[in-house]
């Protein structure tokens, strides 16, 4: 394959406005199948819809505001890549791999990290 190939490819899709809505169609698809077959996105959903409800019913600067906001999202974002990446680790096959392992653990890892990342910035907000 050449480089230009990728851009001229057949199977590569649609372009213009049918792109964008492809897109849209497919992100839909993947936040279902994520709340579907995945516990813990359900999980993050829940206890991040709480703290953006939470943030707006606080008496809270704007900013401050938009930052707790971000960093749920942010979570919610973290938990569909870790998600993604265990789906496609585990349809190339279920046999105890080692690197499979890191891979699984390094997405676990990193949920974890953004985690720590809301916990500190709601602790910030509260502490203020």
């Amino acid at each position: 394959m050449k480089p230009n190939d990728f851009q001229s490819n057949d199977l590569k899709g649609k372009t213009g406005v049918r792109r964008i809505i492809n897109a849209a169609g497919y992100s839909k698809d993947g936040l279902q199948a994520a709340f579907r077959h995945e516990a813990a996105f359900r999980q993050l959903l829940v206890l991040n819809g709480v703290l953006i409800l939470l943030a707006f019913w606080l008496d809270l600067e704007n900013s401050v505001r938009m930052i707790l906001i971000a960093g749920s999202f942010l979570s919610l974002i973290v938990e569909l890549f870790n998600t993604g990446l265990e789906a496609i680790v585990d349809d190339i096959s279920l046999d105890k791999r080692p690197r499979a392992k890191i891979a699984k653990d390094v997405g676990s890892a990193a949920q974890m990290l953004a985690m720590i990342l809301l916990a500190i910035l709601w602790w910030c907000a509260l502490c203020d």
